[in-house]
């Protein structure tokens, strides 16, 4: 392997190298610095003998003359076995929980691909978060890539970790394990999740990749591809059944900006390159199910939209690459209402794959859709009322606004360590549509209504 003492250039985290022969894309280097130290990179760009070095760390200490660089001919792999649940590794894959590095003669490529459409399976089974708006209104569904976009200071982390720990799909004997990669985040925010997972016991079924805020951002790049090699390892390798968890996709799309800026591209929307759709797209795409395989991959990716702007860019993209979305409001947040997740907004385009008889209850999709179509009046009647008053309001009209107000604190609102089966969050529906008359119960069938809804209703129960 050469070296070479060619760099041209530094710019921020990039090296240009000349004179370079047959560097592949993707390539790892070693990068030796005057005194000695050695630092790893991989390039980013190769044109006419010119190579586009991106270091892994800070670049003080380097130089143009004295700076050497190897090309090691090889791609970054990840060390793979079962070994790594209940590990904690930085966002390049070595230790942070203060093991030993992972050995195993398995090493799998982490420039992933999309899985092939023709190879893809159907995604059909249902995933239990525990949560009732999101598992009784925008159900997720194994092999499905479902966002939170969430905004700056909402509790967009206790709900990951929450998910994250409460997560199960329903069935005998299947293995489920988590990964859980954070990009960009601060050292409270970093033993928090540990510690969380640590005390409810779900650190032994989870793989973690932290990327702290004081680390490089260049690494940011890195992390979220390294949880899915794992994640691919133990789903289609193992056969388990895989949550990813990414957070936050803003501080990766935020790297991908400040790399495009150094490489002196044409900026996009806000700055952004303009390949930042395909680059997310390699990542979300990576999730779902391989026919022939027992195992899969399903995506929960957070991100923080910049000013609530949901038309921004970074959520932008990626509503229009996942199935859907799970929308935190920040009026729900100032009424203290845990988790403040805008139903009305949310949207699970799979959710009719999971659920029904035989994966959550028959009744599922109309209790659903009458719960979204009773609070969907109930917030009009609230803004109705603001002008009018409530007095306004004919008896049938407050009873609709009533059900906003406690579909919110009940049914929406619950507590950080409460773990909701799906039998009880559609129990819980239809105990609240008991305040709703029989007769504007119209998106659920009347014998669903008789078998799980008539003992819930004050009527029946006075006669």
């Amino acid at each position: 392997m050469l070296e070479y003492r060619t760099v041209s250039q530094i710019a921020g985290p990039l090296l240009f190298v000349e004179n370079v022969e047959n560097a592949g894309y993707n390539e790892i280097v070693e990068i030796t610095l005057p005194n000695g130290e050695k630092k790893s990179g991989q390039v980013l760009d190769t044109r006419k003998g010119l190579a586009i070095v991106q270091v892994f760390g800070p670049t003080t200490g380097l130089d143009v003359p004295n700076t050497t660089v190897k090309f090691l001919g090889d791609i970054v792999r990840l060390p793979v076995s079962d070994e790594m649940l209940g590990r904690v590794f930085d966002g390049l894959g070595n230790p942070r929980d203060g093991g030993g590095p992972l050995l195993s003669k398995e090493k799998m490529e982490i420039v992933g691909y999309a899985i092939n459409p023709y190879a893809r399976d159907e995604p059909s089974e249902f995933i239990q978060t525990g949560i009732s708006a999101i598992d009784g209104m925008n159900t997720l569904v194994r092999g499905q890539k479902l966002p939170i976009f969430s905004g700056s200071g909402l509790p967009h982390n206790d709900i990951a970790a929450q998910i994250a720990r409460q997560a199960k799909v329903l069935g005998e004997g299947e293995n489920f394990a988590v990964i859980f990669a954070a990009m960009g985040i601060t050292s409270e925010e970093a033993n928090f999740f540990i510690e969380n997972f640590r005390s409810t016991g779900a650190f032994e079924r989870a793989v973690m990749f932290l990327n702290l805020a004081s680390d490089p951002s260049m690494e940011r790049i890195i992390t979220p591809r390294m949880a899915l090699t794992a994640a691919e390892y133990l789903a289609f390798e193992r056969d388990m059944h895989v949550l990813v968890v990414l957070t936050d996709m803003t501080n990766y799309c935020e790297a991908l900006r400040e790399i495009s800026a150094a490489r002196e591209e044409v900026p996009g929307r806000r700055g952004y390159p303009g390949y930042m759709y395909t680059d997310l797209a390699t990542i979300y795409e990576r999730a779902g199910r391989i026919k022939g395989k027992k195992g899969s991959v399903t995506q929960f990716p957070i991100l923080t939209m910049p000013g609530d702007d949901i038309t921004h860019p970074i959520p932008d993209l990626t509503g229009y690459i996942t199935e859907g979305q799970v929308v935190l409001s920040r009026d729900l947040f100032h009424k203290g209402i845990y988790p403040p997740i805008d139903v009305l907004l949310s949207l699970s385009r799979l959710m009719n794959q999971g659920i029904g008889k035989g994966k959550t209850r028959e009744d599922h999709r109309g209790v659903a859709d009458q719960l979204y179509s009773s609070y969907a009046r109930g917030r009009d009647l609230r803004s109705l009322s603001a002008i009018v008053g409530e007095g306004a309001l004919t008896p049938e009209d407050r009873k609709f606004l009533h059900f906003a107000d406690i579909f919110e604190k009940r049914f929406i609102g619950q507590g950080r360590d409460e773990d909701r089966s799906i039998e009880t969050t559609l129990n819980l529906g239809w105990e609240l549509l008991a305040e709703i008359p029989e007769s504007e119960l119209k998106r659920v069938k009347k014998e669903y209504i008789e078998k799980y809804g008539r003992r819930y209703r004050k009527e029946d129960a006075n006669q």
